[in-house]
């Protein structure tokens, strides 16, 4: 009678797990999964060309074009080129760009006063191409560290990264670069207070229609090693991290979020992109402004050596790491993949 009732209650038990599977697998996920036709069309995130900003560098020697070893497919690009290389991306759908300049060390100072001289190549170019293209989007880098003789994004005085005396010498470079027809001035620096401080400027003087977007949660990262080659421009002693966020930290990507806002940014920006998902996911969700990630150097370098080793598919890693981005909430993404990732879209 025992076996009799424990067989009799084990088929009763199966007979509820049967029924009771039978019904969860009524729903089956894989469903929307089988055909690339459905997929498309139930997928939670579009990449477009529209989402991405294609980062150029620039030199002064007009007819010179120079690779960067540790940026494969990435060249430094005297006028000429950089008007050829704008006009290959438009062709792909691209239309905007921000550059960063190669300055040699001889133009460079402590106050970065080649950064809005009259004979600036960097605001040179930009008149070029916009009277070449006038319906690109053209945003710039406003920072010390490019003019620097210290290679700090600010003043320097006696070891020490000064904030407040940083942020005339970055309202000048702001005006002279919306004077050369900058559509969006992009404050990379971190010093406190700089948005509110260049939009005072720019509105001053009429410029109230030049965006701002603002590099908001810019962590010292490791990530900017190839970036720095590029433009010879790390700093000469100590690091950054007494102005660039620590990585250990979520909040403080909300503190300098608030204070961009207020102080008058149309975009905030998140850099690096990939180590920092979270962090772009945060400032979707809590911030109305459109959220911009850096696709930075480091990343990109990372997946050319992977793809030339053979050990990954570039065309694939590529795309999903870009989509990544856009998953995690940024409405634009900088990025050196543009121009091949422009190309699969197209």
């Amino acid at each position: 009678m025992i076996f009799q009732s424990f067989y009799a209650n084990s088929f009763y038990l199966f007979g509820i797990l049967a029924q009771t599977n039978c019904k969860m697998n009524t729903n089956r996920p894989r469903r929307n999964r089988k055909s690339a036709a459905i997929r498309d069309m139930v997928a939670e995130t579009a990449l477009t060309v529209n989402d991405l900003i294609y980062p150029l560098f620039i030199t002064e020697k007009e007819n010179e074009q120079t690779a960067i070893p540790s940026l494969p497919n990435i060249c430094r690009l005297g006028k000429n080129d950089l008007l050829r290389e704008v006009e290959t991306a438009l062709q792909l759908g691209i239309h905007t760009f921000v550059l960063f300049p190669a300055v040699e060390e001889s133009k460079k100072d402590r106050f970065a006063t080649y950064s809005y001289a009259s004979d600036n190549f960097y605001l040179n170019y930009a008149r070029s191409l916009k009277e070449a293209f006038p319906q690109i989007v053209l945003m710039s880098d406003v920072a010390m560290d490019p003019y620097s003789s210290d290679g700090h994004d600010g003043l320097v005085e006696n070891g020490e990264i000064l904030n407040d005396q940083t942020l005339p010498i970055l309202a000048k470079m702001s005006l002279a670069q919306a004077q050369a027809g900058y559509d969006i001035l992009g404050p990379s620096d971190m010093m406190d207070g700089r948005v509110g401080y260049i939009r005072q400027a720019l509105d001053k003087e009429g410029y109230t229609d030049v965006s701002i977007m603002s590099y908001t949660a810019k962590y010292a990262s490791a990530f900017y090693g190839p970036f720095r080659d590029a433009l010879e421009s790390a700093p000469k002693s100590g690091d950054k991290k007494t102005y660039q966020m620590n990585p250990a930290n979520k909040r403080d990507a909300l503190i300098e979020a608030e204070l961009d806002a207020a102080e008058g940014a149309d975009f905030l920006m998140v850099k690096p992109a990939l180590a920092y998902l979270d962090i772009i996911h945060l400032l979707k969700e809590k911030t109305n402004l459109p959220i911009t990630a850096y696709n930075v150097s480091g990343e990109y370098a990372m997946i050319h050596a992977a793809a030339q080793k053979g050990w990954l598919d570039y065309d694939s890693v590529m795309m999903e790491t870009l989509l990544s981005i856009k998953r995690a909430g940024a409405d634009a993404i900088l990025t050196y993949f543009a121009k091949d990732c422009a190309a699969i879209l197209k």
